[in-house]
């Protein structure tokens, strides 16, 4: 398993629950405490070089990799692993651009007359910038053709509140060397649907609602992700049976456009970050891996063998395994340090003495220190709650997640009556 975060805490444990004899070994970029109890090794070294990670699981024996985070996908690791007869649940790095390239995401589903795909154009200079600007009018998105982390995508409204600012910030990205996209603002309601594929076949995960926004009420920086929920039907409750099923559509039709465009299949998990509108579902991005959050609120529910899924999806014949998930709510909280994301706190310890359940708990950017858990400068831990419904799933997680002493802060509002509240009226008010 290439990664060392929380999602991977969560693939570590799906693994460990399957019943084949196995030994996992991880290879991260920090001594993650909850990954480590699982594996037979955790060794710390660059997950981004694919000659070191190929080094690695042929020193080991490895008949499987798990690719966790985005980054070694888009830089060829899968690539690498399979060059030397090892197969990977990960897709290779041409077909981990429908993540790494905004813009290729966006030209594939327009070349392919795939739906979903609002009003975009892709700049690498300032030309034409104000005129594309002043034509969207105030419905603008601007987003920084690459990984970021979550973090290069700007909102008006949001983040941008003049056309100036908005020129300010592509301005910042053509300095940096960058490309950007400029596209049509979606007002609606987010939501994630992510599929496993072995390159023909597409199994679907329940659909996961993330909070991108650092604060209380959906106010604040962009992060990562603060926390996630989903329902015991497998929807949402501002879904409709039809926005199910056009996400499932659209992931389908990205699929085999991959295929048709490289010659070979997508092999992984393909994560649709939709949003329903007025106008029905539309695509914000896709990404080339699960989400974290959302594979702590999907994984848990597995009633399948997450290994027979694996060799599923890497053997290509995923359309023979029965995957199933229990019909059970989720709600994921993620203490963070204070400060974050701009500047968070590191170094300092956090005590989880006071967790009655520790093992809804998942590790993200923590050490070990002498027996301590220290703050590593970003989402520290996860708590998850799993129950017959959304509220009752929310006040686990939120049990937990409140035991946690330290300078961390979490949402409190995530998954409660009150936040869905005011989603399910939002999206009645645009109907």
């Amino acid at each position: 398993m290439v990664g060392s975060g929380a999602r991977e805490h969560t693939i570590a444990r799906a693994l460990n629950n399957s019943p084949q004899e196995k030994n996992i070994f991880c290879l991260g970029s920090n001594m993650n405490p909850g990954i480590a109890e699982l594996c037979t090794e955790i060794k710390i070294d660059d997950i981004n070089d694919p000659k070191l990670v190929s080094r690695y699981a042929l020193k080991i024996g490895a008949a499987l990799a798990i690719v966790g985070p985005e980054n070694p996908l888009a830089v060829g690791v899968a690539d690498a692993l399979w060059s030397i007869g090892i197969k990977v649940v990960g897709p290779k790095k041409n077909l981990a651009q429908i993540e790494s390239s905004k813009s290729f995401a966006r030209d594939l589903l327009t070349e392919y007359s795939i739906p979903g795909c609002p009003e975009y154009r892709t700049f690498s200079s300032m030309d034409g910038v104000l005129s594309y600007l002043q034509a969207l009018d105030e419905n603008y998105v601007v987003k920084y053709d690459g990984l970021a982390g979550g973090k290069g995508v700007k909102v008006a409204g949001d983040h941008l509140n003049s056309h100036n600012e908005a020129k300010e910030y592509c301005q910042s990205l053509v300095d940096r060397g960058g490309k950007f996209i400029i596209e049509e603002k979606l007002i609606g309601q987010e939501f994630s649907l992510m599929s496993f594929s072995d390159g023909t076949d597409l199994k679907h995960m329940p659909a996961v609602q993330d909070h991108k926004r650092a604060y209380e009420g959906d106010t604040g920086p962009n992060t990562g992700g603060m926390g996630t929920y989903s329902d015991a039907n497998h929807s949402l409750p501002f879904l409709k049976e039809e926005d199910i099923e056009t996400a499932h559509n659209i992931n389908v039709a990205t699929a085999n456009a991959l295929k048709d465009k490289f010659g070979e299949g997508y092999k992984g998990v393909l994560y649709g970050g939709f949003i329903a509108t007025a106008s029905g579902v539309k695509l914000i991005e896709y990404n080339a891996r699960l989400g974290d959050p959302e594979a702590m609120n999907v994984l848990p529910l597995l009633d399948s063998c997450f290994i027979d899924i694996c060799n599923g999806i890497v053997d290509g014949n995923l359309s023979r395994v029965d995957v199933q998930f229990k019909a059970k709510a989720t709600v994921c909280k993620y203490a963070v340090p204070k400060g974050y994301p701009d500047k968070p706190i590191r170094g300092v310890p956090i005590e989880i003495s006071g967790v009655q359940n520790p093992e809804q708990l998942f590790y993200a950017s923590v050490d070990v220190q002498n027996g301590q858990f220290i703050l590593a400068g970003s989402r520290a831990v996860a708590a998850v709650g799993i129950a017959d419904n959304i509220s009752s799933a929310e006040e686990i997680a939120e049990k937990n997640i409140s035991a946690i002493k330290g300078p961390v802060f979490h949402r409190t509002d995530i998954g409660t009556n009150k936040l869905i509240q005011n989603k399910l009226d939002h999206m009645l008010s645009l109907q």
